[in-house]
C-alpha cells in the first residue's frame, strides 16, 4: 500500500539537512520511496494526506525513560532523597508485572502523541514492556535492570541476568524490538556481574544501557575506591567496546570524554536535561562532548524524574540550559537540537533504517500542525520546533510505515480505557504512595 502526504514542509535530517519547503513524501508499506519538492503531477497513492503546511520530520527519539514508572509521577517531587525513601521501597512491594504492563502502554501513548517513535527503556518486567510495544507497533530498545538488591521481579542478580538472557534469545529477531542488558549503575553493581553482563553482550551482540556519572557520591565512591572515575572504571571492564548508551554523564572529566571519543564500540550518552536539572544534580558537558564527536541524543528519564515523557520539553530546555551554562546565545542552532531528537538519536539507539527522511529509510515520521495559536508567524521551522511548539502541536504520527496517531487521536488504542486500566492496577500502590 501506497500512502502520500502531500503539502508539507520536509526537513529530512539527511547529512545535508535538506529540506523541502513546500514538499511531499510517498510510503510503501514500512519504506519512504519518495521524497522532494512537490511536484506538477503527484504520484499515485491509496491514500492521500494533506499535511494543511504542517512540518514532516523524522520521529522522535527517547533515548532514555522508565516506562514502568508512570505511578510515581508526582509523587515526592521536591523530596531530597526520593529514590531511597519511595522509588525503590515502593517498587519492591508493589510493583508487579500487570502494573508494568498497564503502566507502558500508557507511557507509550503519551509518547506517540507527542511524535516519539522511537525510545529506549530500562526497568523490570521487560518481557511484558517489550509485549506492549510489539501490540502498539513501537520501535524500542528494551532493556532488563541489573542491580545488586533484590528486586519486583528478581530474587537476586543472578536472577536477573538469566531473566535478561531470555529476554535477548526471545527478541533479537524481532524487526522493531531490540532486547538490552540493564546494569542500573557502575556502583549498584559487583565487579562479578558487571564482567558477566559484557559477556551477555558480547555474546549476543546486544546493547547495554546503564546510569554513569550520574551521582556526586557515585563519583566520590569510585575516586576514594579505585582512583578512578565510573567510567575510566566500566572501560576497564570492556564496556567501551560493546554497543553502550550511557545515561545522563552530568559528571564526565574530559578524560572520560577522551575515552569515549576513543571507543572502539559504538558509545552515546543520552542526555536527559529535565530530570538532570529538576533534581539539582547538573549540566552535563554536552558541548564537550559534541566537540569530540560523541554521539548525544535526548532523553526524558522516567516520567516520575522528568514528569513528562515529549521531547519538546527536552529540545527546549537543552538549548536554554547549556546557551546559558555557556554565556553563547549562538551555541546549539535549534537545527542541532532537532538533530540531537531525531537522527543523533536514532543513531544512538542503533537504528540505522531511520532518523531521516531518505529513500529507502523506514518510515518512522510525525506531522506537527502549524495552524495552532503558538505556531504563527514561521520564519525557521527548526526554530518552531524547539523555541514554539509543544507535544498539542503533533497532528499524526508513523512508525514503521503505519499511521498510529491521526488528528492528534491514537489510531489504535482508546487513552481513557488505557488510563482506566492502570488506575485499577494501581490501586494498592497507590494506597501505600499515600502512607509514605
Amino acid at each position: 500500500m501506497k500512502t502520500l502526504i502531500k503539502n508539507v514542509h520536509v526537513l529530512t535530517m539527511d547529512e545535508h539537512r535538506q529540506e523541502y519547503k513546500n514538499g511531499y513524501l510517498l510510503i510503501e508499506d514500512e519504506r519512504i520511496i519518495a521524497v522532494g519538492a512537490m511536484p506538477e503531477s503527484l504520484p499515485a497513492a491509496e491514500k492521500v494526506i494533506d499535511g494543511a503546511g504542517g512540518i514532516l520530520l523524522p520521529g522522535f527519539v527517547n533515548t532514555h525513560t522508565h516506562c514502568g514508572m508512570i505511578p510515581f509521577r508526582s509523587l515526592g517531587d521536591d523530596v531530597p532523597d526520593r529514590l531511597r525513601r519511595f522509588l525503590f521501597p515502593l517498587e519492591n512491594a508493589y510493583m508487579t508485572k500487570d502494573l508494568v504492563k498497564a503502566s507502558s502502554a500508557y507511557a507509550i501513548a503519551e509518547m506517540l502523541l507527542s511524535g516519539v517513535t522511537s525510545f529506549c527503556d530500562m526497568y523490570y518486567f521487560e518481557d511484558e514492556v517489550a509485549e506492549v510495544c510489539h501490540a502498539m507497533q513501537v520501535r524500542a530498545v528494551v532493556g532488563e535492570t541489573i542491580i545488586d538488591m533484590p528486586t519486583c521481579d528478581s530474587p537476586n542478580t543472578q536472577a536477573s541476568l538469566a531473566y535478561c538472557e531470555k529476554l535477548l534469545q526471545k527478541w533479537q529477531q524481532h524487526p522493531l524490538i531490540k532486547p538490552a542488558i540493564a546494569p542500573h549503575a557502575p556502583n549498584t553493581n559487583k565487579i562479578a556481574d558487571l564482567q558477566a553482563i559484557v559477556a551477555l553482550s558480547q555474546k549476543y551482540q546486544a546493547p547495554i544501557t546503564m546510569h554513569v556519572a550520574e551521582m556526586d557520591y557515585e563519583m566520590t565512591e569510585f575516586a576514594e575506591k579505585y582512583q578512578q572515575t565510573p567510567l575510566a572504571f566500566l572501560a576497564d571492564l570492556g564496556y567501551l567496546d560493546c554497543e553502550f548508551i550511557l545515561a545522563h554523564g552530568i559528571h564526565l572529566t574530559q578524560a572520560d570524554i577522551e575515552l569515549l571519543a576513543a571507543a572502539k564500540g559504538q558509545v552515546s550518552v543520552a542526555h536527559c536535561i529535565a530530570a538532570n536539572t529538576k533534581s539539582a544534580k547538573g549540566v552535563a558537558p554536552v558541548k564537550e562532548l559534541v566537540a569530540q564527536g560523541i554521539t548525544v541524543g535526548l532523553g526524558t528519564d522516567g516520567p516520575s524524574s522528568g514528569n513528562t515523557l515529549d521531547l519538546f520539553t527536552q529540545m527546549r530546555m537543552v538549548v536554554n540550559f547549556h546557551k546559558t551554562k555557556n554565556h553563547d546565545r549562538a551555541l546549539f542552532p535549534a537545527k542541532e537540537i532537532v538533530a540531537m531528537a531525531t537522527t543523533n538519536g536514532a543513531k544512538a539507539l542503533g537504528f540505522k533504517d531511520v532518523g531521516s527522511l531518505e529513500v529507502g529509510k523506514k518510515a518512522d515520521l510525525v506531522l506537527v500542525e502549524t495552524q495552532s495559536v503558538n505556531m504563527f508567524p514561521i520564519y525557521d521551522a527548526y526554530s518552531a520546533l524547539v523555541y514554539s511548539a509543544n507535544a498539542s502541536n503533533v497532528a499524526a504520527v508513523w512508525v514503521n510505515g503505519q499511521q498510529l496517531v491521526k488528528n492528534k487521536e491514537l489510531v489504535h488504542e482508546n487513552l481513557t480505557d488505557l488510563r482506566a486500566t492502570l488506575y485499577q492496577k494501581m490501586d494498592k500502590f497507590v494506597a501505600a504512595a499515600r502512607q509514605q
